[in-house]
């Protein structure tokens, strides 16, 4: 081979870098372009947003940014489905308050013994009133279920969710209800 068909090899026109200036620079590569606090107060900014978004999706009922539990059209239908009604479970709290008080002053306008018979005969018919109507409730429910998305059986955790629901106080229901009492939801799905 001749001078001219001979490659010259490459030069890299630079003097080769000490040991600790190559391991300086290594060092930096592997450097995250934040720092801790940095990167803490950027997640910190996320999920300050990520709540955010929750709580209005939780306000108006509707969103992605529901909570697993409460996502899908199958839950969206059980959340209609108890608040379009009246339910005894919502009242619960309100007439054990109620008992409650009368246990303690209905002695004073009547006798113990018949403030007694007041109070366990109320107490009882509560829980009666709210076992059937819970009942009712969760037929009604699986029967609407079928019949709206027949193929997305076996509805797992509905009726819980439904009961739950259904013994809430309406206005401190979270998402909060979409739909008046007696409003016909059966277009929406």
């Amino acid at each position: 081979m001749t001078d001219e068909q001979t490659p010259e090899p490459a030069r890299k026109n630079r003097p080769t870098p000490s040991r600790k200036e190559a391991e300086a620079a290594r060092r930096q590569e592997r450097r995250p372009a934040l720092t801790r606090k940095q990167r803490a107060e950027q997640d910190r900014r996320r999920r300050q947003e990520i709540r955010a978004k929750q709580r209005e999706a939780l306000s108006s009922g509707r969103g992605e940014y529901l909570p697993p539990r409460d996502q899908g059209p199958v839950k969206a239908y059980v959340r209609d489905h108890v608040d379009r009604r009246h339910n005894i479970a919502e009242f619960l709290l309100p007439i054990l308050v109620f008992m409650l008080l009368f246990n303690i002053f209905g002695p004073q306008f009547l006798n113990a013994r018949a403030t007694a018979t007041v109070v366990s005969l109320l107490w009882s018919f509560t829980i009666v009133a709210t076992l059937f109507d819970e009942i009712l409730l969760v037929r009604s429910l699986k029967k609407g279920l079928r019949e709206r998305f027949p193929d997305a059986a076996p509805f797992k955790g509905t009726t819980s969710y439904a009961v739950l629901r259904s013994s809430q106080i309406r206005r401190l229901r979270l998402p909060k209800p979409a739909i008046q009492r007696g409003e016909d939801f059966k277009t929406r799905y």
